[in-house]
């Protein structure tokens, strides 16, 4: 929902979902116990008016209700043909007026990873990683990335 609209998307492709999942695996099994890893159960919701649900959030147990959070610490975008003006353009920008600090965007039709890093009021690449490249990143915890392992 954004700005009281209600913005649906259709099915996913196979690339997408398995792409999901990896990153599910992927960051539960480096998330500190104070922390959560959500797939499709949790909302990202800073407003009223607002509520997204990213591909993968990251978030503070202590800030997590039983539908959503208000604090999100990363938000993670998978990009299909059908998302990705929105992943790129209109939900990069509503993350970052909300205040979320890191967000990634997956594509894996062309096994490639964006890590964006809130810097102020707008994001800065941290990297854009191809195919077998790695990258670490220290935010929302430590954690080596690679596209490869995650569209593979």
């Amino acid at each position: 929902m954004i700005d009281g609209r209600l913005v649906v998307t259709g099915v996913q492709p196979p690339a997408h979902q398995a792409a999901v999942v990896a990153l599910m695996v992927l960051l539960k099994q480096a998330c500190p116990a104070d922390m959560l890893v959500s797939v499709g159960s949790l909302d990202f919701r800073p407003s009223r008016r607002l509520s997204l649900r990213p591909d993968v959030l990251v978030g503070s147990r202590a800030d997590a209700g039983p539908q959503y959070v208000q604090k999100a610490l990363l938000a993670v975008e998978v990009m299909s043909p059908a998302t990705r003006v929105t992943d790129v353009v209109v939900k990069r920008e509503l993350y970052a007026q909300h205040g979320v600090p890191a967000y990634w965007l997956l594509d894996p039709d062309r096994q490639e990873l964006t890590i964006l890093q809130l810097t102020g009021t707008d994001y800065s690449c941290q990297a854009v990683l191809q195919g077998e490249e790695t990258f670490d990143v220290t935010t929302p915890f430590p954690l080596t990335l690679s596209p490869a392992a995650l569209t593979g």
